[in-house]
């Protein structure tokens, strides 16, 4: 819990009624490694922040080879099928563990609570959206102006721990290739 508010700090000061008032509305959720946090066609109803874990967000496909991975979250960061969650529609991606793993989860009614009622609330809707956009946009430019190789690079320089945490095959795809060409990536560099 003390992770959380350290990260909450560092969008401004949160006062301690704040405070309490949003952690008595979150409920502590653990997971498997492997597990589902939510499927595709389910309505997203967590924002939830990672204690301890690893996250994929990933296009499901009969054929597990052709599943798209587009995004991974880790230790002290937010995680959600967030355009589910706002628009209260079915998700068209699913969330699935790749480590035990546990979170602090805030569903839609009681964040629309703290949003009302704390300085904080909205700080933190704010900066969350904020993040999920620049994390997007990010991720959108690479895939258009990089080449698989220079986006493999750019991934191993800016989170060298993906490469011991996560098997090659959601890498491959999260970057655009197939495990094989990524093989020959790797070979080369």
């Amino acid at each position: 819990m003390q992770q959380l508010r350290k990260y909450l700090d560092k969008m401004g000061s949160v006062s301690d009624a704040d405070w309490e008032f949003f952690i008595s509305k979150l409920q502590q959720r653990s997971f498997p490694k492997k597990a589902h946090i939510i499927n595709r066609g389910e309505v997203e109803n967590h924002v939830s922040f990672i204690e301890k874990g690893i996250v994929r967000l990933y296009i499901p496909n009969e054929n597990k080879d052709k599943e798209i991975t587009f995004g991974f979250s880790f230790e002290n960061e937010f995680i959600s099928a967030y355009d589910s969650f706002l628009s209260r529609q079915p998700s068209k991606f699913s969330l699935q563990t790749l480590s035990p793993t546990k979170m602090w989860s805030i569903n839609y009614e009681e964040l629309q609570h703290v949003y009302k009622r704390t300085k904080i609330g909205n700080a933190i809707g704010r900066y969350y959206a904020e993040q999920l956009f620049m994390i997007k946009s990010e991720r959108e430019q690479a895939l258009l102006l990089l080449s698989a190789e220079q986006r493999y690079r750019n991934l191993f320089l800016q989170r060298p721990n993906l490469f011991k945490e996560i098997p090659l095959k959601f890498l491959a795809s999260y970057i655009g290739v197939t495990p094989q060409a990524l093989s020959r990536i790797r070979k080369r560099i």
